[in-house]
């Protein structure tokens, strides 16, 4: 029987060995301590720390003073849109979360729970091909919200926003600007000296560091409140014991991401491309979402005409290979995907959707075997929705 074979990198990617041996120390010798203990232990796990700070900073464009460490990415985007939300409070202006329709459900939660703090939510349309539309930006500008969030690229269908634009509006209209970066780092030009957002999210199981470990960059510590309340670690904008070998681990993957990302870039945007071709012509009625707007070169999306996204997912791993149906964090769902709806994919599409995903370990011969899967899977969730009365 032939291993099997992962495409589903964007939902989260093995730790790197590099990675693996980096964190150790910080695990089990004499590098385990608080680096908080003005000891040889915490002395030692303190050094670690920092190290990690620039590492991450080198490899983000920013400084290390500024690289506040969480516990992944969602609690990054909870504190860069409540802490902004919050800080704009304290100053009088208008408590208001301004964020695209495509977000990640990190993003889109917090700013609900903004709402239920007393202030407001705008949510921001995206046209066809899933990009951000700057006019409802403008707009939303003109009431001065705490926060905009606009994600860096789309963890569904890939879609690269025009960030660079956005952070420009932001800024001249003196609003912060949150990056969820979380599928941007390592794959796409990342850097902060660049692009004047104030707020950029990160997340280590993206890059091949281990889950639970993420940063929130903070451009302008006033910018941003405390959302979690303990001791004065990390200027107090997320107090309490860091973890050590997880930031340590963050450290190196984001250095070894960076070193690697030109050719990495190149290599992973053409297995995608010839994945969506090969797919293409394997079976009827498949087309790419978003395959019209610049995307990242890490993300296939596609739409199988009369499937639906749960059973392909079973048929796929019956058949040795994992994959998924768009966000992880949604699985289980029965509706269409929220990014395809706010682009205005037709319902039956939306709900056929399937995403492929690619890392540092992907090779040809993976997509061989996807290809090759493809056309039974395909054809045996047709018969299936058929029998059911679905097609």
């Amino acid at each position: 029987m032939q291993p099997p074979v992962y495409l589903d990198h964007a939902a989260t990617t093995p730790v790197r060995p590099e990675v693996l041996e980096a964190m150790l120390p910080y695990l089990t010798d004499t590098a385990f301590g608080n680096p908080s203990s003005g000891h040889r232990f915490g002395r030692a796990a303190r050094a670690g720390l920092e190290q990690a700070r620039r590492d991450i900073a080198a490899a983000a464009g920013a400084e290390p003073s500024q690289v506040i460490f969480t516990s992944g990415g969602t609690e990054a985007d909870n504190l860069g849109i409540l802490g902004a939300a919050l800080a704009a409070r304290d100053r009088g202006g208008l408590m208001c979360a301004a964020v695209s329709a495509i977000e990640h459900k990190a993003v889109l939660a917090a700013a609900h729970a903004v709402c239920h703090l007393g202030g407001s939510e705008v949510i921001l349309p995206v046209d066809g091909r899933g990009v951000l539309d700057l006019d409802a930006l403008d707009a939303a500008l003109a009431d001065r919200p705490a926060v905009v969030s606009v994600m860096w690229v789309n963890n569904e269908v890939g879609v690269v926003q025009p960030v660079d634009e956005i952070a420009a509006r932001c800024c001249e209209a003196g609003v912060a600007f949150h990056t969820d970066a979380v599928q941007a780092f390592g794959k796409v030009p990342v850097s902060m000296a660049t692009l004047p957002c104030t707020l950029m999210t990160i997340s280590g199981h993206k890059l091949g560091a281990p889950k639970g470990i993420g940063a929130l960059i903070v451009r302008d510590r006033k910018a941003v409140e405390a959302i979690i309340h303990g001791g004065g670690q990390q200027y107090g904008i997320r107090p309490g014991t860091e973890n050590v070998a997880g930031a340590v681990a963050l450290g190196v993957a984001a250095r070894l991401a960076a070193l690697e990302l030109s050719g990495e870039a190149v290599r992973l945007a053409a297995l995608r491309d010839s994945l969506a071709e090969r797919l293409v012509a394997a079976a009827p009625d498949v087309s790419v979402n978003a395959e019209s707007a610049p995307r990242a070169p890490h993300i296939l999306s596609v739409a199988v005409a009369g499937t639906d996204s749960e059973a392909l997912l079973m048929h796929f791993d019956l058949s040795g290979v994992a994959v998924s149906g768009g966000s992880a964090c949604s699985t289980g769902a029965i509706e269409p995907s929220h990014v395809l709806t706010a682009m205005g994919v037709e319902r039956g599409a939306a709900l056929g959707a399937i995403r492929f995903s690619l890392g540092h370990s992907s090779t040809e011969a993976d997509i061989d075997r996807a290809v090759a899967v493809f056309p039974a899977v395909v054809s045996k969730v047709r018969k299936l929705a058929g029998v059911l009365g679905r097609a």
